[in-house]
């Protein structure tokens, strides 16, 4: 239940390591004198767009190897200090390729002869949508030296302050009572606590959860001031109207697109507070849910699964979409590339980390086995086939937008849960249909709530930085508006800023509407899938493999859909609100 990173390295002293670092230095030191020596005219456009897209790939294949070894080291043992070491010392090397990258930026958005060279060359039209792309933003760019600094100073502001929010959560150990003894365990272990079917241990799970967050609620207010700060700044001065903006552009989803789909969600949430209402009263409660039974399991069907359980349950129902799907998960456990055992010092959570320099990928989780743990293989086995789909690319165009990557992970989830419910007992049957709902809310309604949350965040951090008080305050707010009557106000959860790791990225701001994004633009091809049957497989891929080249209108219209019309996005929730009320209906 360990990954195994030798594929990478097999540790920061083996010779390969060091010498892809010294490897490394050579190329950044190369790319920056090319940069300032031949980018001082338009002459041989053609010439030098390819010398820089062949270094600028090159240099990608060796880098991202090199710091996912030491991030995903990390990630396991959040003490390693030889690993935050590498990492800090390759995040600041980086910053050595702004001056180049800016430098050509800047030249082929001045570039004149830009549409006609896109023509003569066959890496040129297999890069032109990077291209158009850097041309597009060039008039956000600052100076080289203003962007240098920044690049510089980011290391010491955001990046740090990522760190440092990384390093509190992953070693923070919760004070619980269990079997009439106090414990100290990891908090992704309580938090998982929050599936488990016996009432008490939930409630006292999300209690010990609350009281722990205390301990480091004041240094997580820093750190969320601190980069969401960074980001105001940077925004006005590279003259975007707010960071919702720049997100945009950077997810290559125009507003439109997104205000469609907010809107189709804000109709849809009267239903979910019907799912909430109606779970409340199985579980005893009169009105709406606390939020410590949000996720309690329902149904007399226990399902636990070991770990081999788990895999074999994933990779035979994977089949029934696709061979193709079904060995990529087979081979992803038979080599060691998931790290599934829950411990200290590891990160809580789930990720996946496509690794295109190697043409493979690791899975981090936190398996107890539980079903909704094999939900959330599947869901990170889904990303994971996404880079499979992507390997053949180049290393710019295997660079997917955050909408869009969740689309493949919450596709993977669905075919689980469908194929799931053709195989189960009746009990089996309630309990995954009410599990797919539980997880469908989370990502309609609780996303709602983190994207209210977070607009309201940037307003306030605007005039000054928000308390610890005012923090809690505002997820209130945030879960009060979007869970409506569904849960019961007395029992929220004040510190879910603390928890979510993605409002912690100055790189990746909004990182909560992409996953409605992804669940809904999903639910909509797996509509077509079903329409159409083994058909939409090669379409599928073929759309996966599109995805690091095309904006996602582009990619929508592979599948012949148009996502501004909030019509799309209400007819996938509608697929989510009929489970809706077939839930209701069963009991």
């Amino acid at each position: 239940m360990r990954w195994n990173l030798d594929s990478l390295y097999t540790g920061f002293d083996a010779e390969s390591f060091e010498e892809d670092i010294k490897s490394c230095r050579a190329m950044i030191h190369k790319m920056k004198e090319w940069a300032e020596q031949e980018l001082c005219s338009q002459d041989n456009g053609l010439k030098k767009i390819e010398a820089f897209l062949s270094m600028e790939n090159a240099f990608l294949q060796l880098f991202t190897k090199i710091h996912s070894f030491a991030e995903l080291t990390l990630s396991v043992d959040a003490k390693n200090e030889r690993a935050l070491q590498i990492v800090e010392q390759l995040e600041d090397e980086l910053t050595e390729l702004t001056t180049p990258q800016v430098l050509f930026q800047k030249w082929i958005g001045n570039l004149e002869s830009f549409e006609e060279l896109m023509a003569s060359s066959e890496l040129l039209k297999g890069h032109q949508f990077y291209l158009q792309q850097l041309r597009k933003q060039n008039q956000y760019l600052l100076s080289e030296a203003e962007e240098l600094l920044i690049a510089k100073m980011k290391n010491t502001g955001s990046n740090a302050w990522t760190k440092l929010q990384e390093l509190l959560t992953s070693t923070l150990m919760v004070d619980i009572e269990e079997t009439g003894e106090m414990k100290q365990l990891p908090l992704p272990v309580v938090r998982n606590l929050a599936y488990e079917s016996d009432p008490v241990i939930r409630k006292k799970a999300y209690e010990a959860e609350l009281k722990a967050y205390e301990k480091i609620e004041a240094s997580s207010a820093a750190c969320l001031n601190g980069i969401k700060g960074e980001v105001i700044t940077l925004s006005k001065a590279r003259g975007y109207s707010s960071p919702l903006e720049k997100t945009l552009l950077d997810s290559r989803m125009d507003q439109e697109t997104l205000e469609a789909m907010i809107s189709a969600m804000g109709d849809k949430l009267p239903a979910f507070h019907r799912y909430y209402r109606k779970k409340a009263a199985l579980l005893g409660h009169e009105g709406g849910l606390p939020f410590y039974d949000l996720f309690a399991p329902l149904g007399k069907a226990d399902m636990r699964f070991t770990y081999e359980e788990a895999r074999g349950f994933i990779v035979n129902n994977f089949k029934s979409f696709s061979n193709k799907l079904a060995d990529y998960a087979d081979k992803a456990f038979e080599k060691q590339w998931i790290d599934a055992e829950p411990r200290e010092g590891k990160r809580g959570g789930a990720f996946c980390a496509n690794l295109h320099s190697i043409k493979e990928s690791r899975i981090l989780a936190n398996f107890t086995g539980t079903f909704n743990d094999v939900m959330t293989l599947a869901h990170e086995l889904g990303h994971g086939y996404h880079g499979e789909c992507l390997k053949e690319e180049s290393h710019l165009n295997s660079d997917y937008p955050m909408p869009i990557a969740e689309t493949a992970s919450i596709f993977c989830e669905t075919i689980i849960k469908d194929a799931a419910l053709k195989q189960a007992s009746e009990d089996e049957a309630f309990t995954i249909l009410e599990s797919g709902i539980s997880g469908a809310g989370q990502v309609i309604v609780d996303i709602y709530s983190r994207y209210l949350f977070e607009s309201e965040l940037f307003r306030k951090r605007e005039t000054g930085s928000p308390s610890v008080r005012e923090l809690k305050e505002m997820m209130l707010w945030a879960q009060k508006e979007a869970y409506g009557p569904g849960l019961d106000h007395q029992w929220l959860h004040p510190y879910m800023w603390v928890v979510k790791p993605h409002y912690y990225s100055a790189d990746y701001n909004f990182y909560n509407f992409p996953y409605a994004f992804g669940l809904l633009f999903a639910k909509g091809l797996y509509a077509k899938y079903l329409k159409t049957g083994s058909d939409f497989v090669e379409t599928y891929d073929h759309l996966l493999a599109a995805t690091g080249k095309n904006s996602i209108a582009d990619i929508a219209r592979l599948v012949n859909e148009d996502l501004r019309q909030k019509d799309f996005w209400l007819a996938s929730l509608q697929l989510i609100e009929e489970d809706i009320e077939q839930f209701i209906a069963l009991k």
